[in-house]
């Protein structure tokens, strides 16, 4: 019989049935951690069908504690735009330049940001930044006359929240090496801005499941009441 993982183990002896509340899931992810500074995920899955643009769950959120993650930003500016993403703190920023540079292949990035009127030149960037996600919109803050704030934003713990094809978010809402109460702050901060995004088209019970992992560790069932509206 071959050889159970610590993975294995660690879930064996788990209830996979058992409903958590997120301090004791946080516990519960502490007794298993591993070498290394985990991140610390949400799962929610949701009553929804994103095929149907009426019941699509997507959005931008601040979360208080931040992420822990060092966040790479991409800035398509000019002049004294160009200058205030710079010196905001964005990795890259550019414009014809940039834009070759991506196409070239070089996308290590978690964030584009683009001002109004850089459209043009990001627009012909849809093929490359689409599939990754990395597509500015106005909707999310993305393209914005304002790219300052809008660096500060998402190297200060503003993530993206995006619901899949099979209705679930993923979403990292900081380290392990977090204290309960960081954690706890990010925690809420995502799951109400999920509720809060309700869609129009979503029939029914709209938070179905929660759940709380780490980067190695056992998934767990978080009560619902947990979740605000949910």
């Amino acid at each position: 019989m071959a050889k159970q993982t610590k993975n294995q183990q660690v879930r064996a002896k788990l209830d996979s049935e058992k409903l958590y509340t997120v301090d004791e899931a946080l516990a519960t992810l502490r007794e298993h951690k591993a070498k290394f500074d985990e991140t610390v995920e949400v799962a929610m899955n949701l009553g929804v069908d994103p095929r149907h643009a009426d019941q699509m769950v997507r959005g931008m959120v601040s979360l208080p504690s931040g992420t822990g993650k060092d966040v790479k930003v991409a800035v398509f500016a000019r002049g004294e735009n160009a200058e205030k993403a710079t010196a905001a703190g964005a990795d890259k920023v550019g414009a014809e330049d940039l834009m070759e540079d991506m196409q070239n292949g070089n996308l290590d990035y978690d964030r584009v940001i683009a001002t109004p009127d850089m459209m043009g030149v990001v627009g012909r960037l849809g093929k490359v930044l689409g599939p990754k996600g990395l597509m500015p919109n106005p909707k999310l803050g993305t393209v914005t006359p304002n790219v300052e704030q809008a660096v500060k934003d998402a190297k200060g713990g503003q993530v993206e929240f995006r619901v899949e094809k099979q209705g679930i978010i993923h979403s990292g809402i900081g380290k392990l090496s977090f204290k309960d109460d960081a954690l706890k702050e990010n925690f809420k901060a995502l799951t109400d801005a999920i509720v809060k995004a309700k869609p129009t088209g979503a029939k029914g019970k709209y938070v179905k499941k929660v759940t709380l992992t780490s980067s190695m560790g056992p998934g767990l069932k978080v009560d619902l009441g947990e979740v605000e509206g949910a």
